[in-house]
């Protein structure tokens, strides 16, 4: 498990809380939804511990100022795509578990600021500590590291090390051609 590559050995993991969205296939890649959906049945089988909760996209029209104005062209209708929810529901959850006791350390994986201001709930109301963790090489938050105990980076031999088995064990899932 790819948290046991990043945390401490001494971090005993109780439950592991993944915040997504379901994807929708394009016509450059209409399986997209498919291969997500092995992915969660795989996740589930191989490691019962992860719950899965969902949010959604939310598309709308919006005028957007054009990078290169075009005569007296300078606006333009795009559609944009958010995804909506997922860290509303990774910060209630959060604060919800910290008010419930359910742990003692909780890990956050995010660099979202969004969630600062749950985590400074926590620490505050709750004294629980919080690790941040981070995708990718860039630099965490600022404003997430205030409220962290200690901080890790997701590093890229950790993720390839926690890859699920192909196929997962007693079953007949197998990973896709391409994720």
């Amino acid at each position: 498990m790819l948290f046991e590559q990043v945390l401490q050995p001494h971090h005993q993991i109780l439950a592991v809380k993944y915040f997504t969205v379901r994807v929708s296939g394009t016509t450059r890649d209409p399986s997209k939804p498919q291969r997500q959906d092995v992915y969660l049945r795989a996740l589930r089988r191989y490691r019962p511990q992860v719950e899965v909760y969902f949010g959604h996209f939310l598309s709308h029209s919006v005028r957007a100022p054009l990078a290169q104005p075009m005569g007296n062209r300078r606006t333009a209708e795009v559609i944009r795509t958010e995804e909506k929810g997922s860290d509303v529901n990774l910060a209630v959850h959060l604060l919800n578990d910290g008010w419930l006791d359910a742990y003692d350390c909780a890990v956050v994986v995010t660099n979202d600021s969004d969630i600062a201001e749950a985590m400074h709930l926590v620490k505050l109301h709750c004294s629980k500590r919080i690790g941040l963790v981070t995708p990718g090489t860039g630099r965490p938050s600022r404003q997430l590291m205030v409220h962290a105990d200690f901080s890790r980076h997701v590093r890229p031999n950790a993720l390839q090390r926690s890859q699920l088995p192909n196929p997962i064990p007693r079953t007949n899932i197998r990973k896709p051609s391409r994720w």
